[in-house]
């Protein structure tokens, strides 16, 4: 059996360079790509593309998962609520009124909040080199021993 010229024992692994996770971040809450920051990271709304259509940076690999909508969720939770509790403590408004508003308001916020936060997470987990942004490849794609 012989060894792979790429598997070199016993020699430190050659460091990979830094990515800036701020703008990174940054580039993701505007749609961008978090690489060279022109190209779009979405192809639809909330489907990220496979990679970006000017650097050619492979985004397939991401598992951004759930995270956005709680994310999503926390920061319309932190918008919606204490502005309930204002208008609950300074108004008497009509029960319909409050039926009628904060629910339609968190549904706004939700809808205007979710692309770009999901765009940011992205963005992270490719500047920290997460999951299929990965060169040794996605821990999480290797069998589990048993």
């Amino acid at each position: 059996m012989t060894i792979p010229e790429t598997v070199i024992y016993g020699a430190e692994p050659t460091p990979l360079p830094a990515r800036n996770w701020k703008s990174a971040m940054t580039r993701g809450l505007s749609g961008t790509c978090p690489h060279c920051g022109e190209g779009r990271i979405f192809s639809s709304f909330l489907k990220v593309a496979p990679a970006c259509n000017v650097c050619g940076e492979a985004f397939d690999g991401h598992r951004a998962d759930d995270l956005p909508a709680y994310a999503t969720i926390f920061i319309v939770g932190h918008i919606v609520v204490p502005l309930n509790l204002m208008v609950e403590r300074g108004a008497e408004w009509p029960l319909w009124l409050h039926v009628a508003l904060w629910p339609m308001l968190a549904l706004i916020l939700a809808g205007i909040i979710i692309q770009p936060v999901k765009g940011a997470l992205v963005g992270l987990q490719w500047a920290l080199r997460m999951h299929g942004f990965d060169p040794e490849g996605d821990i999480h794609d290797v069998p589990m021993a048993r």
